[in-house]
């Protein structure tokens, strides 16, 4: 019934009732607790993102120390290269490329790096079963154990290379790693903003050490924990009896 206002004014009764009006509030304030949470979920990635491309190498430096292995992730012609030279110069005595192609052989990458054959021939090894950088780190763990390595040189780009310091952290925790970041020239981390190619680059990987950074919450080993295969796909593969060694 109308409120009775006085002067023959009356307030109508609300078209809205009770129970309606406070569930739109509270529907209004979880909109809002939404909105702050996905406002807050983007500032910490964007926060995030930047302090990891500050973190990145921007100059090519020799490693400060010796070890006993180098182990070399493909992905770039320049890491290889790299490795080889810091194996020539002494730093190691032994190299792993990790995660080559099975139909790249040992006398194409003696051929790619001219006066190394004697060194690639007898220093070198080749891992063809790693698929991935969890695959890497796997493979160079059987390979660091298998020589008695206490410590690894890593050679790999610069910005692959907090992700793959933390996969072999996590696969060998005792295992002393010095790190040799390649620096590409048409990647500058400084200017990523200037550059979309690097930017997608960039971002990508900060998304692949994100869900990395997530993945190890959920797993033991990676080399028999399911959730590795659930986040980034089998680790390493199976040869079959042709294949390249």
């Amino acid at each position: 019934m109308p409120e009775p206002l006085g002067w023959g004014w009356s307030k109508a009764a609300s078209a809205v009732p009770a129970p309606a009006r406070r569930t739109g509030r509270h529907l209004r304030a979880a909109l809002l607790g939404v909105a702050v949470s996905s406002t807050a979920t983007v500032l910490a990635f964007a926060i995030g993102f930047l302090v990891f491309v500050q973190s990145l190498e921007r100059l090519e430096r020799l490693p400060a120390e010796r070890a006993d292995g180098i182990v070399a992730l493909t992905g770039g012609a320049q890491r290889i290269g790299d490795a080889i030279d810091l194996l020539a110069q002494g730093y190691a005595h032994r190299l792993l490329i990790s995660g080559v192609n099975e139909r790249t052989s040992r006398e194409e990458i003696a051929r790619l790096n001219p006066g190394q054959r004697r060194l690639v021939e007898c220093c070198v090894d080749l891992d063809y079963r790693a698929r991935n950088t969890i695959g890497n780190a796997i493979e160079t763990r059987r390979w660091a154990e298998r020589n008695g390595f206490r410590s690894l040189i890593v050679v790999t780009s610069a910005y692959h290379m907090p992700r793959t310091l933390d996969e072999l952290d996590h696969v060998m925790p005792n295992l002393r790693k010095i790190p040799h970041s390649v620096v590409t020239p048409n990647l500058d981390p400084a200017t990523w903003w200037h550059d979309p190619a690097t930017a997608r680059l960039l971002a990508s990987e900060y998304v692949k050490f994100v869900v990395m950074r997530l993945r190890r919450l959920l797993e033991g080993d990676p080399e028999t924990s399911a959730a590795t295969t659930l986040f980034g796909g089998e680790p390493v593969k199976i040869l079959t009896e042709d294949s390249s060694e």
